[in-house]
């Protein structure tokens, strides 16, 4: 079951409370009884992080697969070209003296 979070518009109190998808939302705030009370909007307090989760999980044998983990971005020192060594400085040629 699902956590929402709620607040009383009119004395500001805020709350969660545990309950079905199909239960009403409460209409009277806990704290003042008024008949204010609004859901919240919040973000899901977990993360969906690691090797083992795709995007495709649920997806005909057909469809790639693309780990959500893995973004596809390579390091740019293995796209790079290897580096050339510095050169050395020229030997001044030798005087005709």
């Amino acid at each position: 079951m699902p956590i929402y979070a709620f607040q009383c518009q009119a004395c500001g109190h805020a709350f969660d409370r545990l309950q079905k998808l199909s239960d009403a939302d409460p209409e009277t705030c806990p704290v003042c009884g008024e008949p204010k009370v609004q859901r919240q909007v919040t973000a899901p307090s977990f993360r969906l992080a690691g090797s083992g989760w795709y995007e495709t999980d649920f997806k005909k044998d057909g469809d790639t697969k693309r780990n959500l983990a893995d973004k596809g971005d390579k390091p740019a020192a293995a796209d790079a070209p290897a580096a050339k060594p510095a050169e050395k400085p020229a030997s001044p040629a030798p005087s005709a003296d």
